[in-house]
């Protein structure tokens, strides 16, 4: 049976005001427009902007970690861009931002902060030292390390990793030299992302071990930067990062 005629006006009406209230590019209900009331269109828009205002800080209080490591404009102004792409599908609250992990990994405005993917990585239980004891000696050149699904490794131009780590401390950012360029390893082993500046030898070792090399073509990789390489220093660090969660053998 077909809806009564004002049934159906009542939904036209519910689905053009909800529709213009996310997206500011679109114009008012219509029938706003034609009342005699000058401050009906006033008071609408101002609804909008409160709608916005409400579901960005929604988005905060799910995800103040993020907030924190991009700084409250850009954060806003992403949770803005995601607002607009993906509005919310259900009355309930509680349940909108579940996929604003997803919209962050395809945001450019977010590429150069690989740390906010790193946060959302699935969890993974990161390498154990006690696991690499048992491996026979003949054979360690010849390990594959599988990284955490975490695992990044970001070069700069610039002093990124400096900054970023300057930017998270609670004291006052101190004088950087931004000018030179960086390499960093980051990782989540837990639940807290930890970003590592490498020198050269260490960006090339770690780079390489990341590509699915063998650890020995990684040293050699890393010596080839700097005869001086400590591998021994390096490993420890490679297990105290949480940057592999296993590894296998390559071929003979």
């Amino acid at each position: 049976m077909d809806k009564p005629v004002q049934a159906q006006h009542t939904d036209e009406y519910s689905t053009s005001f909800a529709a213009a209230l996310l997206d500011p590019d679109r114009a008012a209900p219509h029938i706003m427009k034609k009342s005699k009331d000058y401050t009906t269109l006033k008071r609408y828009n101002i609804y909008r902007n409160n709608v916005t205002v409400s579901l960005i800080n929604a988005l905060a209080a799910i995800y103040p970690a993020v907030e924190r490591l991009t700084g409250s404009d850009f954060f806003r102004a992403m949770a803005r861009f995601h607002l607009r792409q993906t509005p919310p599908t259900s009355p309930l609250l509680f349940e909108y931002g579940r996929d604003f992990p997803d919209f962050i990994a395809q945001y450019a405005h977010a590429a150069p902060m690989p740390w906010l993917d790193a946060y959302h990585a699935a969890d993974e239980v990161p390498l154990q030292v006690n696991i690499l004891s048992a491996v026979p000696s003949e054979s360690v050149a010849n390990m594959i390390f599988l990284p955490h699904p975490a695992t990044r490794l970001v070069g700069s131009t610039y002093a990124a990793a400096t900054i970023f780590a300057e930017n998270r401390r609670s004291e006052p950012v101190r004088l950087i030299d931004a000018s030179h360029s960086e390499a960093a390893l980051i990782t989540r082993p837990d639940i807290q992302v930890e970003v590592r500046t490498l020198s050269p030898d260490a960006a090339s070792f770690f780079s390489a071990l990341i590509r699915g090399e063998t650890l020995g073509a990684a040293t050699c990789a890393a010596l080839a930067q700097n005869q001086s390489f400590d591998l021994s220093a390096h490993l420890a660090c490679l297990i105290e990062s949480g940057a592999f969660t296993s590894f296998k053998f390559g071929e003979e």
